[in-house]
C-alpha cells in the first residue's frame, strides 16, 4: 500500500481543526453541566414539617443556642 503523502502544512491544518473541534465540544459540555447545576440550585426545597421543628434562641446566660 503506498504511503499517503501530505504536506506538513496540511497535517498541521488537520491537527488544528481537530483540536478546535475538541475544544468546542469541551466548552459546550461545560456549559451544559453548569446549566444543569444552576437549575438544580434554583429548585427550592419545601419543608413540610416546619411547625414541628423547634426554633433556636440564644440563651443570655451561656450564649449558646437552645431550642425554644
Amino acid at each position: 500500500m503506498p504511503p499517503i503523502l501530505l504536506s506538513p502544512l496540511v497535517k498541521w491544518a488537520l491537527a488544528a481543526a481537530g483540536g478546535a473541534m475538541v475544544v468546542h465540544w469541551v466548552v459546550k459540555e461545560a456549559r451544559r453541566i453548569n446549566e444543569e447545576l444552576d437549575n438544580a440550585r434554583r429548585v427550592k426545597v419545601r419543608v413540610t414539617d416546619q411547625e414541628s421543628r423547634p426554633t433556636l434562641r440564644r440563651d443570655p446566660r451561656t450564649g449558646e443556642y437552645r431550642p425554644y
